[in-house]
Formats: C-alpha cells, structure tokens, sequence
C-alpha cells in the first residue's frame, strides 16, 4: 500500500507538500522576487534609453565587442549577455529541477504529473496559436513557433511581490515547478530546432571537461578553482559547437549530485551550488540580459502599432495571453479529470485560472529564443520584442486582477495555518503522520 505525503490527502491537487519543502521554496521565491524587480527595472531602463535621443550609444553598448578572437569570442556584449550569463541561469535551473526530482516532494509520480502535465499544455498551445497565426506569412515567420512557450519565473513573482497577494505556498511551489520544468523543456527546444550549424568535434571533445567536472562534484569537490575553469572550457566547447551555449548549463548542473553523503553535514552539493549561485541568477544574469535584449526602438506610437501589426508579434502576444492560460488551465483541468483528483481544501478553479495567467508572463527566454529564431537586430526580432512586451504585460494586469479579487481568502487561509503552528513555527497541517502501511 502506497503512503501519501504527509499533510497531503490522497485524492487531491495542489495539496500541501513537506514542511522543509515548503520552506525551502519560500526562500528561492524571496530570492527570485528581488531578481524580479531588478529584472523589471532593467527592461524599463532598456525601452527607455532605446526610445530616447541617445538610442545610439545604447545600441553602440549592446554591440562593443570583448573576449579572444583566437578562440572565436570575440562576442558583442549582448551576446555575452545571452550566451553567457544565461548560462548560469540555466545552471541553476537545471540544479533546481535535478533536486526537485531526486529530493523533493516531485519524487513522488502522483506529485510531478500536475506541474509536468501543465508545462507541457503551457508550452503545447501557444506554439499552436502562433503557427495558426502565421500559417500564411511564409516558413521564416514560422521559426518563431517557440517564442510564446517559456514562462519567467523572476517576472511572474515580481508580480505576486507588487500586489501584495498571500498565495498559498503549494500554488506558489506550483508556479515555480511549473516554470522550472518550462525552462528544461525551452532548452531541448533551443538544443532541437534552434542549432543552425553543428560543429561535432568541438561538442565531443565538451564531453571531456564535463565528465572531469562530473567526476569531481560527485566526489563532494566543491574548490572553485578545480571546478570554475572545467565549467569555463565545456562552455567554450559546446558553444564552438554550434549548440547554444546555455546548454552546457544544464548540462553541468546535471551532473551535480542532490544527496549529501549519509556521513556528512549540512546540505547536499547540488544545495549548496544553487544557493551560492542564485543570487547571481537572479541579481545579474538575468536583469544585465534583460538590459540588452529588451530596448526595442518603437518610433512613437505609429511604429509600435504597426509593429504590433505584425502577425510574428501578434502571434507571441495572443500564444502568451491565452495560450498559455488554455495550456496550463486545460491541462490541469484534464488531470484531474482522468485522476478523479480534487483541488485542495479551499482552493478554486479561479485560483488555477491566476496561476496560468502568471504563466503568460514571457520573457527572458522568450527573448532569447526572438533573437535565435530571427537574428540579433532584425526587424521582425523588434516586432518580437514587442509582442513579448505586450503579452507579458496583458498577462500581468489580467492576473493582478484575478488575484487580488482572490487575495482575501488567501489571507484567511495563511491565518488559519499561522494560527495553528506550534511553538517550534511548524504549522500542525504539515505534522500529520502517515498512516501505517
């Protein structure tokens, strides 16, 4: 017979997990909101300083070029930005799925298929609606199919941070899971479809430094100076390979192992590197990429229309809005239709309707993927900006709307655990025991 996770009744979605779980999630959301607001003051800066008189120094700033041209990096800075710095995102992405599967309450099937099932449908559906958008604007619109389909996590809870809303901790943990899975399946998308040229020799001999890195932090190896320079060659490999750089991120993360020796204390290693490097995520790689990618020229209010006009960024707009709220909602809906699931105690068709308008909230992905699919500069990677803008936007305000009507009923459900913790801060509904097997 099968045990339950304790303060999760069989039966039901988005019920309660762990409490050190539950912790654990509290502190990676505090840290992503603060990445959030940076990341939201650095895009604003970005369209700002773009629409401005002095938009050529900040295109001068993007393209000033930096690195060894011997070894073919010579990168613009927006490159460095994206290639580069996206790879520690990646890296902690990556980290933070490993762990979620290997140690977290998303072990368990019967808890992984609800955050799984809706990234798939998040990711499924606006890729639909886009390609039926473009169907008749010819194959090079077409390569944008993947645009709509990621979800950022750091602007999403910028959001909850600025409304002030008390969501539950296991929508919360929901939302994360569901944008780090989206993350690992954005990267098989940029891995699959987005390689234009690949160079073998160069990703075979990536495989070096990385079984050499793998070998080390399986060994509990944590010096930066043994580690750092393996991570630094693997990039350099894998991007002389034609791959995207931003691979080699996962690809290191994965081989960090989740559980600590029985002998050792404290956390695990792949803990540890997340918490040494989300700050940096979350604080400058994502937020300096922001800068870069964001600061589109609309020329007034004429330009930003036509623009808009454009069936690329009309695509990722509407694939963002409602796509990625029939994905997840629908998805969510159909699992627990052939589960025979209910919502948890207290939750809401409307609270998962929130959620997934949070999920349309597109961006740092979203933009890599524009400058991948059409090219660094290009007028239609411009209309993509600005689809990415507007339906991140859209998405936004619908949420904030939807939430806040909702946020009463979050604030009785958090005072109700609040007023049952005991005196060690455990709330009691985290304390059930399991039942005998």
């Amino acid at each position: 017979m099968t045990t339950p996770t304790p303060g999760t009744p069989s039966g039901q979605i988005f019920g309660r997990g762990s409490w050190p779980e539950v912790r654990r999630i509290g502190d990676i959301l505090r840290a992503e909101t603060v990445g959030g607001a940076l990341l939201l003051g650095a895009a604003v800066v970005a369209l700002v300083w773009a629409n401005s008189p002095w938009r050529d120094v900040y295109t001068g700033l993007g393209e000033f070029r930096l690195g060894p041209a011997a070894l073919h990096l010579d990168l613009t800075l927006g490159q460095w930005a994206a290639d580069g710095l996206l790879a520690v995102f990646f890296f902690v992405a990556g980290l933070e799925l490993k762990r979620e599967f290997v140690a977290g309450d998303l072990r368990s099937p019967r808890r992984a298929v609800l955050p799984v099932a809706a990234a798939l449908g998040g990711m499924t559906v606006p890729a639909l609606i886009y390609v039926a958008l473009n169907a008749g604007a010819g194959g090079a619109a077409l390569r944008g199919w993947a645009i709509p389909t990621a979800t950022d996590i750091a602007f999403a809870l910028a959001v909850l941070g600025v409304i002030s809303t008390h969501l539950p901790a296991a929508l919360r943990t929901f939302l994360l899971t569901l944008a780090v899975v989206d993350d690992l399946l954005a990267i098989v998308i940029i891995a699959l479809f987005y390689t234009s040229s690949l160079h073998p020799v160069p990703l075979l001999l990536a495989l070096l430094p990385l079984a050499l890195f793998g070998l080390l932090v399986q060994r509990r190896v944590r010096s930066w100076w043994l580690l750092l320079p393996l991570a630094a060659v693997t990039w350099a490999l894998v991007h002389a390979s034609g791959v995207h750089a931003t691979v080699a991120g996962v690809l290191l993360a994965f081989t960090v192992p989740v559980l600590r020796r029985a002998e050792g204390p404290g956390p695990g290693l792949a803990e540890h590197f997340e918490h040494r490097f989300r700050p940096l995520s979350a604080s400058v790689a994502v937020p300096v990429f922001a800068f870069f990618a964001a600061g589109v020229s609309v020329g007034g209010l004429s330009g930003f229309v036509a623009g808009l006009g454009d069936s690329v960024a009309l695509g990722v707009a509407v694939g963002l809005v409602a796509g990625k709220t029939v994905g997840v909602l629908g998805a969510t809906w159909l699992v627990q239709r052939f589960t025979r699931a209910q919502l948890a105690e207290g939750l809401s068709w409307w609270d998962v309707f929130g959620l997934a308008l949070l999920g349309g909230i597109g961006f740092t992905v979203s933009l890599l993927i524009g400058e991948l699919a059409f090219g660094v500069g290009a007028e239609r990677t411009e209309h993509t900006k600005i689809g990415v803008l507007v339906g991140s936007l859209v998405s936004a305000l619908l949420a904030t709307v939807v939430l806040r009507i909702r946020n009463r009923h979050y604030e009785n459900l958090q005072a109700v655990e609040e007023r049952d913790a005991d005196a060690d801060g455990v709330p009691d509904v985290y304390q059930a025991r399991r039942p005998e097997s």
